[in-house]
């Protein structure tokens, strides 16, 4: 409980007639005259109890680290106000609640007694006893989030926070699911997704909204907006995203600073977090944009500011997502005759993922039918209205191809829905278009599950079944012309189509793709096949060519297979060329060598490595040191260096990193680990392990902490 009193000369009777000691006239008089003057006397708040534990315990707010009430909008919240004496009829009793950073400030006053109704606000006595007052009130569904000065009469009774209120059918962010809240306001921990389609990986995040700091951080992030904005979760969700002068992105002055050149030496490489909670609390604490970060890192900590604030949220991440610079809602690659992509002709790329959040509110700035989930994006791409942002973008407009909702929806679409054109370049500059793929882009969507450490694909709300009608249609709404009007399948030489089955590599093993050749005919015909290899980033950020493979084969069948390898050396020893998690991107282009009728594709191959293992206990204890025993063996060909291992979870001191130089080829190591946790309950441990050549390797478990 917190009650905060008044100062000495205002406790219950200071103000009251005064006997001395040698006062010799009746008690009886005195008494008399002492009650006939109580009543005319002042009246004066003597404490307010805010009723922490109560109120917090309503409004699903008990977990936030801080010792300022946090409340919810359009929510009953109860106070316990002492006076010097009993109400009167006559007695004014004002509640005041005052908001934000810059004269007019917003006010609420509020009178149990007579005007009791105040911008949406309402109170009433609950109960009154003696000199004791107990005050229900109801916050307006929308009115101002932020930090609220309260005062009862002349007494200041502190700060405290109100939010949005998914719990409430009038508040705009307001959520049905009672398991849809738990998982998209109050869930603190979850995943992320990486690596392409074929190939998905769950990075598990801290999202820690309750934390320390964290709560204080995203309101000051959020002071120059004006009051009206602070009511609309429109608003406040793109300024978090952007944080322009104040944002959530480095590029405008805020949060968290981008960084994909692979060079992380003054900071922290992108791939190191697991958490929005270090890096929220730095930046709270320094006022300094932390360093450095890619989109996975940017939507994490975006998730974890809406949810911190009552928004529901849920990081998303599209695989094989657009980025298209002339928007024109297509991607065009332009290679040279070997396979190898030409860099000042090719503007647009494709990333192998990207990670943006979604909010969940309704959408009263626009018509009806585009309520819901909605895209927003904090990774620095783009420019929307002055600032690097991207939404909200209503996911049902995106859906139906109509981009002229605001905001940004063209570009999301494209990244979800665009088609992928491939150029050949001849020697004399002449491109030919040899490939149309118009369902190669916005794969397997996904986010967590709700209530299951799982994940859902959930691409069928981002758009219709590819090659679908509605599809089609959706993409004629978007781009404003009819599908015939644009190169397609259809008017390229389908007599050869080709595919990729391989697409992971163990690493310090070859790289393998098998290539299937389809052919309307079964004569014997021969092909000449190139395949040219880049070791590259997850945004297509090309680091080194490793190669081109080429080959001659004859086709007996309809349909034919094709081993293509190239051996680990090639890439082995340039893995540690950037401190980034490389994939390999090969570009294939298959030509009948009789009518030099040409196709092409391309694929991606991620690395893969496991030879960690982690023994962890099931149950520890708090304030006891919880030990891990960690095995590792360095199954590659050359040496592993700077290794670091550390352990990460919510609640936890004194967790200490295990670090070593190098572990030469072959090589197995034994430590151990300790931590000591400081909260109960089932408690998600993370293990990880990074090297210069290996990026990231983790394991992680639950383990139940008690008294």
């Amino acid at each position: 409980m917190t009650t905060t009193k008044a100062s000495s000369s205002e406790t219950p009777g200071g103000p009251g007639p005064q006997r001395s000691s040698t006062d010799d006239s009746s008690d009886k008089s005195f008494l008399g005259g002492f009650c006939q003057q109580a009543n005319s006397w002042a009246l004066v708040v003597y404490s307010v109890n805010v009723e922490r534990k109560l109120n917090t315990a309503a409004h699903h707010t008990s977990d936030y680290q801080t010792k300022k009430l946090v409340l919810r909008r359009g929510q009953i919240f109860t106070l316990k106000v002492i006076l010097n004496r009993p109400l009167q009829s006559q007695d004014e009793l004002k509640v005041t609640f005052v908001t934000g950073h810059r004269i007019p400030f917003y006010m609420v006053e509020l009178d149990p007694a007579t005007a009791y109704r105040s911008k949406g606000w309402h109170v009433k006595i609950a109960k009154q006893s003696g000199v004791e007052v107990v005050l229900n009130v109801i916050s307006a569904a929308d009115a101002i989030v932020g930090r609220y000065k309260l005062s009862v009469n002349e007494f200041k009774a502190g700060v405290f926070y109100l939010l949005f209120n998914p719990w409430c059918s009038d508040d705009s962010v307001f959520m049905a699911s009672e398991e849809e809240r738990a998982e998209y306001v109050l869930n603190d921990t979850g995943y992320l997704y990486m690596g392409f389609a074929k190939q998905i990986k769950e990075k598990p995040w801290t999202f820690g909204q309750f934390e320390k700091h964290v709560l204080n951080c995203c309101f000051n992030l959020l002071a120059q907006m004006d009051h009206n904005e602070m009511q609309n979760p429109v608003f406040v969700s793109r300024a978090i995203c952007t944080m322009d002068p104040r944002l959530m992105c480095a590029a405008n002055g805020g949060v968290l600073m981008g960084n994909w050149t692979g060079d992380y030496s003054n900071g922290t490489a992108p791939y190191v977090w697991t958490s929005s909670v270090p890096i929220l609390q730095q930046y709270y604490i320094t006022s300094l944009p932390v360093r450095f970060g890619q989109c996975w890192v940017f939507s994490g900590i975006l998730t974890t500011a809406l949810r911190a604030v009552g928004i529901p949220a849920r990081s998303v991440t599209n695989f094989e997502s657009a980025h298209d610079t002339e928007k024109n809602l297509t991607v065009d690659i332009y290679l040279d005759e070997s396979g190898k992509p030409i860099p000042h002709m090719t503007k647009d790329s494709i990333w192998n993922f990207h990670v943006w959040t979604d909010a969940w509110m309704k959408r009263q700035d626009l018509p009806q039918g585009y309520d819901g989930w909605q895209v927003l994006d904090s990774t620095p791409q783009e420019i929307s209205d002055g600032g690097f942002r991207t939404g909200p973008s209503p996911v049902t407009a995106i859906r139906q191809g109509l981009v002229q909702v605001k905001y940004d929806t063209t570009f999301v679409f494209t990244e979800v829905n665009g088609d992928k054109f491939i150029w050949l370049v001849k020697e004399r500059g002449k491109t030919v278009l040899i490939a149309v793929e118009t369902a190669s882009i916005g794969k397997n969507i996904s986010t967590k599950m709700v209530g299951e450490n799982r994940r859902q694909d959930v691409t069928l709300q981002y758009k219709f079944p590819e090659g679908s009608p509605e599809e089609r249609r959706a993409m004629e709404k978007a781009s404003g012309k009819h599908p015939d009007d644009k190169p397609n399948s259809r008017t390229l030489n389908n007599t050869l189509q080709i595919s990729v089955l391989q697409n992971s590599v163990e690493l310090g093993h070859p790289i393998n793709l098998t290539i299937t050749l389809k052919r309307k005919t079964s004569t014997p015909q021969n092909v000449n096949i190139s395949c040219s290899l880049d070791l590259q980033t997850y945004t297509g950020n090309k680091k080194t060519n490793l190669g081109v493979i080429q080959k001659t084969v004859q086709l007996q069948g309809q349909e034919s297979e094709v081993l293509l390898s190239m051996d680990s050396s090639y890439y082995i020893y340039k893995l540690g060329m950037v401190d980034d998690e490389m994939v390999i991107k090969g570009f294939i282009i298959a030509e009948i060598v009789d009518s030099g009728d040409k196709v092409a594709t391309d694929t991606t191959l991620c690395f893969l490595y496991s030879a960690f293992s982690v023994e962890m206990p099931s149950t520890g204890k708090v304030n006891q040191p919880l030990v891990i025993n960690c095995t590792f063996k360095n199954t590659l060909p050359i040496p592993l260096t700077n290794i670091k291992f550390s352990v990460e979870s919510l609640g936890l001191s004194n967790a200490k990193a295990w670090e070593q130089e190098t572990v030469p080829p072959g090589k197995s190591i034994n430590f151990k680990m300790e931590c000591t946790p400081v909260k109960t309950g089932p408690r998600k441990f993370i293990v990880k392990f990074i090297s210069k050549q290996v990026k990231e390797v983790h394991v992680e478990k639950i383990v139940l902490i008690s008294e």
